[in-house]
């Protein structure tokens, strides 16, 4: 079960990705008609207004991430949300296009979701990480879901700049939430790196690369899916635009009950690689039912269903399996090149979404949705079983001249030692460990080191 610190954490840092998820989804689909008010307003501009967040994302995602290796990571975390708060503003006070693609670039460059990862990843314990980032996982599906539903009606209230500055004030709220995260130093192994072979350390790694196609293929079919279904949605099922998310909403929670029990039998079985090939395979299979079933009300509602069942297990899945395969010391460079590939992926499924409505037949949009999820299964199989390691939870010395830094320093020589996680507000310590590397010498030392039996 997860302690107080973990929960709280874990609710804090998910909130602050769903605020701004919510903030850049609401804007999608109320953008493409409220913006043509906006002098110099083209469909070209706006469109770029709509993706320019996305692009500016992934462009910064790698620069914060390697910096957030080396520092603390809220003060770089706060940084972001302060831009994304006064991109949000900019684009509120705009009159012309041009300055709402302005604000709107700003908001983007504040690219911490890695950063917010990361810093997940460095307050859960292992055994607990599957379920902490299986909630931010369910919260960016939900934001979605939120979004989609509440920006039709908060623009009908407040009109498109009042959205801007709902934006503006969910970057500011996140700030807060940020203070419910302890403040953590970390220590760990190969620490003195330069940042260009910190880099290279994480992409020559194959696992990882096929994590990372797997994030850009899987928000490429979702921001495609997204585009292309609610066409489909009004004719075939005979559902006005406003109540899309009414139609959202009960499959996502729907959804949950079969993501929960795939996610725990990854993680307590050590089944992550089953469970996600199963989960793009049943992206495969939802897409399928879609191409042969869309003219079917129900049989295209079965495809969503599904769809979303597979897409919130990998959502949970791969932020997880990425803080396993990562090394230690570049973890949010790794989570940075990751969330790249995510906005990326999100920015070309907005343009292959928009080539799916200029054709004739639905089925084929929805063939090659299925050959792109196909290939994406094809270069996974490569995939191996991470590692798990396993996280103690050790209260600090109370001797006045303890010193952390070099007591971390002691415990990172210890074969089987991996990273060592210091709260110093909370007295206590996350160390993480391989158990398979720690023989009966390295247990000795811990102990003398602890100053407590240690059971492993």
């Amino acid at each position: 079960m997860m302690n107080a610190v973990e929960r709280r954490s874990t609710f804090a840092l998910s909130s602050i990705f769903a605020l701004r998820m919510l903030g850049l989804f609401m804007i999608i689909p109320v953008f493409s008609v409220a913006g043509q008010s906006y002098a110099g307003a083209t469909p070209a501009l706006i469109g770029l207004a709509v993706g320019v967040y996305g692009l500016t994302q992934a462009l910064l995602q790698i620069p914060f991430s390697l910096i957030a290796d080396r520092y603390s990571r809220k003060p770089l975390i706060v940084i972001g949300l302060l831009l994304f708060a006064l991109g949000g503003a900019i684009a509120a006070m705009s009159e012309s296009i041009y300055g709402v693609i302005v604000g709107r670039a700003i908001a983007g460059g504040g690219a911490v979701s890695a950063v917010v990862m990361a810093l997940l990843s460095d307050v859960t314990r292992e055994e607990h990480r599957m379920k902490a980032m299986a909630t931010m996982g369910m919260s960016i599906g939900l934001s979605f879901v939120v979004a989609f539903s509440l920006g039709p009606w908060l623009t009908a209230q407040v009109g498109i700049s009042g959205l801007f500055w709902v934006t503006a004030i969910m970057g500011i709220t996140a700030i807060f939430m940020l203070m419910l995260v302890p403040k953590v130093t970390r220590h760990h192994r190969n620490f003195e790196q330069g940042y260009l072979n910190q880099l290279k350390q994480v992409i020559v790694m194959p696992d990882l690369n096929r994590l990372h196609i797997s994030v850009f293929a899987l928000h490429l079919l979702l921001t495609a899916m997204f585009i292309f279904v609610p066409g489909q949605l009004i004719e075939y099922a005979d559902l006005p635009l406003a109540k899309h998310g009414w139609v959202y909403l009960p499959l996502l929670v729907i959804s949950l009950f079969f993501a929960f029990p795939s996610i725990i039998l990854a993680e307590k079985y050590r089944k992550m690689r089953g469970i996600f090939l199963v989960a793009i395979a049943g992206i495969l299979a939802g897409l399928a039912v879609m191409a042969f079933g869309y003219s079917s009300h129900y049989l295209l509602l079965l495809g969503l269903g599904v769809f979303f069942i597979a897409f919130n297990v990998m959502e949970a899945l791969l932020p997880s399996w990425l803080s396993k395969a990562a090394p230690i010391q570049s973890k949010a460079t790794a989570m940075g090149i990751n969330a790249s590939g995510q906005f990326l992926g999100a920015f070309c499924g907005g343009i292959l979404g928009g080539y799916l409505l200029t054709l004739d037949a639905p089925s084929t949009g929805w063939g090659i949705m299925f050959g792109i999820a196909l290939v994406w299964l094809v270069l996974s199989l490569g995939l191996k079983q991470p590692r798990y390691l396993s996280s103690m939870v050790w209260r600090l010395p109370q001797d006045s001249s303890f010193n952390a830094t070099q007591w971390s320093n002691e415990l990172l020589a210890i074969q089987g030692v991996e990273e060592v996680v210091v709260m110093p507000e909370q007295k206590v310590a996350f160390v993480k460990v391989e158990k398979q590397q720690i023989d009966e010498s390295a247990r000795l030392r811990l102990e003398n080191l602890l100053n407590q039996p240690v059971d492993l």
